[in-house]
């Protein structure tokens, strides 16, 4: 089975809903832990691809000036 490849848009919106969750006291005592760890791991990977986009923009722009 293929796993759907999750956008940096759609990784803001889901983190946005995290907080909002959190911030709105929607989110049981039992539940916070398991939101916060996912969280992090949504700035984790939002932070991979925008060095990975900066790296490969950076690229592109020396390829250019040659």
């Amino acid at each position: 089975m293929s796993k759907k490849k999750i956008t940096y848009a759609d990784s803001i919106l889901e983190l946005e809903q995290i907080v909002a969750k959190i911030e709105g006291e929607e989110v049981d005592v039992d539940e916070l832990a398991e939101n916060v760890k996912k969280a992090l791991q949504i700035i984790k990977t939002c932070n991979l691809k925008l060095k990975n986009t900066e790296e490969e923009v950076n690229k592109i722009l020396k390829e250019m000036e040659e």
